[in-house]
């Protein structure tokens, strides 16, 4: 699947009106759109911590966590997590 730009311009737009948002959340966000179009899946998309850490350039496995669990409650995201070491937790993009 490839993240359509009006979709995603406007969820950029959100983002730019929420002054809770930090880069580490876009980074995060930016890691997560970028699986999506390199392994062109449906929604929702399925993730593994390790990829969305190198993409985002995250290094601290606790702040994935918060950007994670913070991008789900402000309502940007939702997430799935899978404990499985092969399957990726399921993420989809919602639009607020």
């Amino acid at each position: 699947m490839t993240i359509d730009l009006n979709f995603f311009s406007s969820y950029l737009l959100s983002f730019s009106h929420d002054q809770r948002i930090t880069v580490w959340h876009m980074a995060v966000v930016f890691a997560i759109v970028q699986l999506a179009n390199t392994n062109e899946s449906r929604a929702p998309i399925f993730i593994s911590r390790k990829k969305i850490m190198r993409l985002a350039h995250i290094k601290s496995i606790v702040t994935y966590h918060k950007c994670i669990s913070e991008l789900q409650r402000f309502g940007y995201i939702q997430y799935d997590p899978s404990y499985h070491p092969e399957l990726g937790s399921k993420v989809l993009l919602l639009l607020r």
